[in-house]
């Protein structure tokens, strides 16, 4: 069982092109022929079979990890931080509230002293019915 040759006419290209074309036809022969190992052999021919693809890979995928990692430290800090600020302002305002409801017990006890006083003095003087 043959199979058909694939025929491109090309246009008048440089030399380089040429190249490039005819390199992309092998590579799509090979997918052809043998897909299982198409995706290995493809890889070791463009690292040139030493894993320089998985490195840099890797490395791509530390680093993008440690951007991540920072940036959620960074955005944790923040929130850690807004919160100690509501916390902050939450004790300042119930300290104002505190200090309002003293001052206004004080003013409550004093009245109870003057209309003491009053009554007390009302009845002195024999203010009768």
């Amino acid at each position: 069982m043959e199979r058909p040759s694939l025929e491109i006419n090309l246009p008048d290209t440089h030399e380089e092109g040429k190249l490039y074309v005819v390199d992309s036809l092998n590579n799509l022969n090979k997918l052809n022929v043998c897909p299982d190992e198409s995706q290995r052999s493809l890889d070791e021919e463009n690292t040139g079979g030493t894993g320089e693809n998985m490195a840099g890979s890797n490395t791509r995928n530390q680093c993008l990890l440690f951007v991540t990692f920072i940036l959620t430290l960074i955005i944790s800090l923040a929130l850690v931080s807004f919160v100690i600020f509501l916390i902050i302002q939450t004790r300042n305002k119930m300290d104002q509230i505190s200090s309002r409801l003293l001052s206004e017990k004080k003013n409550i006890e004093e009245l109870k002293k003057i209309n003491n006083i009053l009554l007390k003095h009302l009845n002195q003087s024999g203010i009768k019915d």
